[in-house]
């Protein structure tokens, strides 16, 4: 079984991708899923995030403007709140990657927004970065409503920079065009997988086939 890689800064087009590789038949580990599923009620992140951030939980409800306010404001909130989250965001990902080798499955997805930051990538075959502009990339969160303008700066500057991303990537899926070449560069990405050797692919990651 081979691993693909999906990352990308936030507004990219990250989860459209995703949607589109989903609907190509493969199978994807959504991390950003597995998060909200954390963070839901009752979920089990919320004792250890109320510990965290006095207050942002009641009644077993986590008031998520509460925690990204304090997120975006205290640096070590952040770094607390990724510890709480990432290890059990890791033990959702091998159970994934064990019951999709157990099917059988020739290639899965681990869409991943910080791939490079958790070191994810040593586990990936082949890693592929979704990029846009960065004016197209701030109109597209902006337009959701959900942060401010000053919060995404606050984001974006914890972010990994979309140039680090380009040059670690082994492909750039550039989604600032038309949704009719998005789907193009999907369709030459899922041909790539189907007709690359699993040695060749192996070798490109310094990994043994």
């Amino acid at each position: 079984m081979r691993v693909l890689g999906l990352t990308g800064g936030i507004g990219m087009g990250k989860s459209t991708m995703a949607a589109l590789l989903r609907r190509a038949g493969l199978r994807v580990f959504d991390a950003d899923a597995q998060v909200r599923a954390l963070q839901a009620p009752h979920g089990r992140a919320l004792p250890a995030i109320e510990k965290l951030v006095p207050g942002c939980v009641r009644d077993g409800v986590l008031d998520r403007a509460a925690l990204r306010r304090a997120a975006l404001a205290d640096p070590a909130i952040m770094r607390g709140l990724e510890g709480i989250v990432h290890p059990l965001v890791r033990v959702a990902r091998t159970r994934f990657l064990q019951r999709a080798r157990r099917d059988g499955c020739r290639w899965v997805v681990l869409d991943i927004p910080l791939l490079f930051e958790t070191g994810a990538e040593r586990i990936c075959d082949k890693v592929v970065v979704v990029s846009a502009p960065a004016a197209i990339q701030r109109a597209r969160v902006l337009r959701r409503g959900t942060m401010t303008p000053a919060q995404l700066d606050a984001v974006l500057a914890r972010q990994m920079p979309d140039a680090a991303r380009r040059r670690r990537a082994d492909i750039v899926i550039e989604t600032g065009l038309s949704r009719h070449d998005t789907l193009r560069q999907v369709r030459r990405l899922l041909h790539a997988m189907h007709a690359a050797g699993p040695a060749a692919l192996a070798a490109r990651r310094g990994r043994p086939a």
